[in-house]
This record gives C-alpha cells, sequence and structure tokens, in this order.
C-alpha cells in the first residue's frame, strides 16, 4: 500500500510540474510572439501614424505618449501624422498629449488628420501640430471646460438614506452626490473652470497664430465643421488622412510617394492577454466609479 500511495504522490507532482511549466510557458510565448514593433507600408524613410481615438483617458492617453516619444527617436521615421477622432476627455492627459507632440515637433514635423470628431480635448491637442488638416464634415471646435457631478439628495432622502461626513475643511468635500453644492463651491469651481479655460485659449491663441482676444468668440463650446473651422483659420486645410499623410512628406521633403509605417497590432493572443485584459479593464471600471468629479475637455 505504501508503494502504491508513493506512486500517486509522484504522479500529482509530476502532473502539477507540467501545469506549472505549461502555464509560464503559455506567458512566455505571449510575451515573444506575434508582437511587432511597427507595420510598414512601402521601404526606406516613413512617415509615422498614430491614432487617438475615442475618449482621452490615463489609459487611451499614455500609449499615444509613448509611441510619440518613441518615434522622436526612430531616424526612419521622418514625419508624424496623428490620426484625431475623440470628443477630448481628461484635462491633464490631454496636455500631456499636447506636451509630447511639441517634444516632437522639435526634430520633425507633425501633421494633425482630424476624422469624424476632434473636438474639444481632440482639438486642444491639434493645437501642437505644424499643420491640421480636416474634413468638411468633420466636428471640431467646443473649445471650453466642463467640471460635471450627479447629486441624489431628494433620492436619498426618499429612501432614508443619508450620509455623515467628517472633514477638515468646508470645501474638502466638493462634489457630494448626498447634497445640494454651496455658494462657496460653487464660486471654487467655477474659478477651476475659467483658470483652466483660459489655459485652452492660450494653446489656441499660440498654435493657430491669433491674439486671445480673436479666439474669445468662438471660445464658448460652439461645435463647428470642418469647413467652417477653416474658414475660421482654426485649421490649415481641407482633406482626409492621405492629404495629411502627403503634407507630413512635403514638410519632411520626402517626396509625394511616401512610406507609411503604423504601430504593428498584436495578431496572435495568449493567455496572458486575456488576463491582462480582464484585469485591466477591471481596474478601469473600478477607478472610474470610485474617482470623484474630474476636470475634463470634454464635448458632450
Amino acid at each position: 500500500m505504501a508503494k502504491k500511495r508513493d506512486v500517486i504522490v509522484a504522479v500529482v507532482i509530476v502532473a502539477s510540474f507540467v501545469l506549472v511549466v505549461g502555464f509560464f510557458g503559455l506567458m512566455m510565448i505571449g510575451l515573444y510572439s506575434g508582437d511587432g514593433e511597427m507595420s510598414f507600408s512601402g521601404f526606406g524613410d516613413a512617415v509615422g501614424v498614430v491614432e487617438m481615438f475615442g475618449v482621452m483617458t490615463e489609459a487611451s492617453g499614455r500609449p499615444v505618449i509613448d509611441q510619440l516619444d518613441h518615434w522622436r527617436d526612430n531616424h526612419s521615421v521622418r514625419a508624424i501624422v496623428i490620426h484625431v477622432n475623440s470628443p477630448g476627455g481628461e484635462v491633464a492627459i490631454s496636455q500631456e498629449i499636447y506636451d509630447a507632440i511639441l517634444r516632437v515637433r522639435e526634430d520633425k514635423p507633425v501633421v494633425v488628420s482630424m476624422a469624424g470628431v476632434a473636438a474639444s480635448g481632440g482639438y486642444y491637442i491639434s493645437c501642437a501640430a505644424d499643420k491640421v488638416v480636416a474634413n468638411p464634415g468633420t466636428l471640431t471646435g467646443s473649445i471650453g471646460v466642463i467640471f460635471s457631478f450627479h447629486t441624489f439628495k431628494d433620492l436619498m432622502e426618499k429612501w432614508g438614506i443619508s450620509t455623515e461626513t467628517i472633514k477638515s475643511g468646508d470645501l474638502k468635500d466638493v462634489g457630494s452626490f448626498s447634497r445640494d453644492m454651496t455658494e462657496k463651491e460653487e464660486l471654487m469651481l467655477r474659478s477651476v473652470v475659467m483658470d483652466t479655460y483660459e489655459q485652452f485659449v492660450g494653446v489656441v491663441a499660440e498654435g493657430r497664430s491669433m491674439e486671445k482676444e480673436e479666439v474669445y468668440p468662438f471660445a464658448d463650446g460652439s461645435i463647428f465643421t470642418g469647413l467652417q473651422a477653416y474658414n475660421l483659420g482654426l485649421v490649415d486645410t481641407l482633406g482626409g488622412l492621405n492629404e495629411a499623410v502627403l503634407l507630413a512628406a512635403e514638410l519632411a521633403d520626402m517626396g509625394n510617394e511616401p512610406s507609411v509605417v503604423r504601430p504593428r497590432k498584436r495578431e496572435q493572443y495568449s493567455l496572458m492577454d486575456m488576463i491582462s485584459t480582464a484585469v485591466g479593464g477591471l481596474g478601469e471600471k473600478v477607478e472610474n466609479s470610485v474617482s470623484g468629479p474630474r476636470l475634463m475637455f470634454l464635448y458632450r
């Protein structure tokens, strides 16, 4: 019986070892297979195309910044086109993308190609480029800042729910969902919004070679078509992504048939990809659910 028990234990140990080795093998395969740095069209020097699609958050904006910084140091990428299809998003990440574009412009030209929507924060980052190209039907503009939050005071009272708060100062729980906003809080928040708004107007004025007084009349949150924006001087020319690539190549003295390079998207997915996606998505949902009100360059 003891011998039989030893055999069973040995089988269990071997099986566990195989499972562990197999698991880590899948991890390594996921790390090293199916994921190159770039996807090329053509040969030689190239125009790099970076996409900023969707609402700008830390999760969506950070890869754009990393790619811009990386291609800034890549001598094969002679110019960069940023393809923007975004209603904007968080103020801080919009400003970081803007700064990343300015860093690239120290070494090579940058052109923005506006897709369906390039409004608010989407327009903010566009102001950092050497040239801005919009489709005639692009929705852009929405120059302004928004800070919003929900309140459920009446609903909570109806259901007998209350919130007890101990705070170190009158403004510490600004944006609370359990009560109405006070006059002091409104004044404070308005000052924050208007300070950020002035930063936005200053960026537009600098990027479009205007005086701030010229920007204020249309910096009230209004949206414009690409054609209207062109007539207002908010974009440089009309066209699509192809025209933007050709313009970037021209600015870099590359000729009229430039090669195009994009970040390569992974074609094979491993177990670790699925785990990372699930954990990352859950983390973002948790972050969005527990965080307070956010200052936004956002078209709604």
